[in-house]
């Protein structure tokens, strides 16, 4: 661990994002076995600072206030729910255009309810959600759908996400269809060739099926899929808790030069704080449905004023290495 030979091993321990810096480019595997990168500190790396986008002056891209979600637990024999759990309790908080803010807490903490119940995949109880001026809870199901072009989702599994039956192709043209963009199949295709070469992959895999790809593939379609109705803001839920290392430093680097290149905000949703912490500008630390801190990535990590938030940092894995 601390004095590794081989490239393979030095790559593999190298690509964990660092909690001391934030390197424009995560260093990957083939970086270290091509001889294409400079074993330096990442010290050493040019690096990127969270910005303060409220000091921008910008409007808010995404309002959410006293947001509530609740499931029954319990239930007499009438039916009448006797016990309820609040997944999400009274959540208050806003994102500002081009900001990636993440989500951060331990498993059940509601992390996941509150990004889809922002995009209105399950209904709320209380609260307003406002996005880009709109209030996505009383808004008519045509004009949430005509929203939702400019507000998407990457799951956790991306093979859940695609349809086994479909080829990637389809899955990708999917979404353009239904919103009906573009004005034939020709141009869908077309589309969907440039997505597939966007994120890596080849516009001759577009007739393949989702199982006939790895983990990291699949997340790449699944992201592609995401970037077809041309977004403005994408909520990323868990998009790399299921992969290893290696390739989710890969996924870490398409999502920031996605960011750059189109000028996304993201909220970005993970378990792991490490993560969070190189992707965000602020973070906000969830603990049984309730936000109980949020600010600026850095003076979260060095300054936290919630003793869960000093837990959490304090249970990070750390690795001592002279790469």
């Amino acid at each position: 661990f601390t004095h590794p030979q081989h490239p393979y091993t030095k790559g593999l321990l190298a690509c964990r994002p660092p909690l001391d810096s934030r390197p424009e480019h995560l260093p990957v595997i083939e970086d270290f076995l091509n001889g294409t990168t400079e074993l330096k500190s990442t010290k050493e790396i040019l690096t990127r600072n969270p910005v303060d986008y409220q000091l921008k002056g910008l409007k808010p891209a995404l309002d959410v206030t006293n947001l509530t979600k609740s499931y029954p637990v319990e239930r007499n024999l009438l039916g009448k729910v006797t016990r309820e759990i609040k997944a999400v309790d009274e959540v208050s908080f806003q994102v500002y255009p081009g900001e990636t803010l993440g989500l951060v807490g331990e498993s059940g903490c509601g992390k996941s309810t509150l990004g889809r119940a922002i995009l209105q995949l399950i209904q709320p109880d209380e609260g307003s959600i406002l996005f880009e001026g709109n209030d996505l809870m009383h808004i008519s199901r045509q004009a949430l759908k005509a929203t939702r072009r400019n507000l998407n989702i990457v799951f956790q599994d991306p093979y859940s996400s695609l349809n086994p039956r479909m080829s990637i192709g389809e899955a990708i043209m999917e979404p353009m269809k239904v919103h009906m963009l573009f004005k034939n199949r020709k141009e869908r295709l077309t589309k969907a060739a440039e997505l597939l070469e966007r994120v890596g992959l080849t516009a001759q895999q577009m007739n393949r099926y989702p199982h006939e790809f790895s983990g990291g593939q699949r997340q790449r379609i699944v992201i592609a899929r995401a970037l077809a109705l041309n977004p403005r803001f994408i909520i990323c839920d868990e998009a790399v808790s299921a992969l290893d290392v290696s390739v989710q430093a890969k996924v870490l680097n398409l999502l920031n030069e996605l960011k750059r290149e189109f000028g996304f905000t993201y909220i970005f949703i993970s378990h792991d704080l490490s993560v969070v912490k190189y992707m965000s500008d602020r973070i906000m630390v969830m603990k049984e449905g309730k936000i109980i801190e949020i600010g600026n990535a850095d003076e979260i990590y060095y300054h936290p004023q919630s003793e869960y938030t000093s837990k959490l940092i304090s249970s990070l894995p750390s690795l001592a290495s002279t790469i």
